[in-house]
């Protein structure tokens, strides 16, 4: 069974993700976060989004956004691609399709000549909602 890659965490990410693992395996039972950890993973949020801090920190998603929310300042925001390159697969048979999209941001409209139909499914929501 190959072994599962794990994604480029940035050196402070990784640096806060050592300092939680000593706190956390320094303390048994429940004990609350120090604040001085809750301040820098708020601040790392900030930079690098509040659900991948959460992740890598292992730390509640909404406890998390709360106290970004609570400085004042703002987390990064990644802006929707522009535009998706769809590159399809090599195999037999020519199809077409036209797929139309409609919702609260507006219309959008893709006309689709190629070896294979997409999954409408994966495509709508890669185009269509923010993460």
């Amino acid at each position: 069974m190959p072994i599962k890659k794990q994604p480029d965490i940035p050196i402070g990410l990784e640096r806060a993700r050592g300092r939680f693992e000593r706190w956390r395996s320094s303390h048994t039972g429940r004990k609350p976060i120090p604040e001085s950890l809750w301040t820098a993973a708020a601040e790392l949020a900030r930079e690098h989004g509040i659900f991948r801090t959460s992740k890598v920190l292992r730390l509640e998603f909404n406890k998390l956004k709360r106290r970004v929310q609570s400085s004042g300042r703002k987390a990064r925001v990644t802006a929707a691609p522009a535009f998706v390159e769809l590159v399809a697969s090599e195999s037999g048979g020519l199809s077409e399709c036209v797929i139309e999209l409609e919702g609260p941001k507006g219309k959008m409209r893709i006309q689709w000549k190629g070896i294979t139909p997409p999954d409408l499914a994966g495509l709508s929501r890669t185009l269509w909602e923010r993460k």
